[in-house]
């Protein structure tokens, strides 16, 4: 994988994780749950995220082996989930996920981002 397309790979992570947290924006839990448009939005969201993950672990496994910081295999089975089982998807488990821990993931798409414009 060309380092062009692996940088492609982590912005289009980042994006999606991005669109997430933005649509739940100034929502409750409570709130999600009742709001069908929004679940699928998110959810959605999330396939973008875990295929981009699961395209760099197909074409550049080693590169996960050096950034074992991310949670590559909860996010590529996040997506799986939501891909081939989706009415077993556990919608609190969901917006906990986004709520909670994207923005951290977020930030170390972001660091990573960095370090490979650099380089490093």
């Amino acid at each position: 994988m060309s380092a062009e397309r692996l940088a492609d790979y982590i912005d289009r992570m980042h994006a999606a994780a991005e669109q997430a947290r933005m649509l739940t924006e100034n929502m409750d839990e409570e709130a999600f749950l009742s709001d069908l448009r929004t679940q699928l939005a998110v959810t959605m969201s999330l396939v973008l995220l875990g295929e981009a993950a699961s395209r760099i672990a197909t074409s550049h496994p080693d590169f996960l082996e050096e950034h074992q910081e991310l949670p590559w295999a909860r996010i590529c089975g996040m997506r799986n989930l939501i891909v081939h089982d989706y009415y077993r998807a556990d919608l609190s488990a969901i917006w906990t996920t986004v709520r909670r821990d994207l923005q951290t993931l977020i930030s170390e798409l972001e660091s990573l981002r960095h370090w490979r414009i650099q380089g490093e």
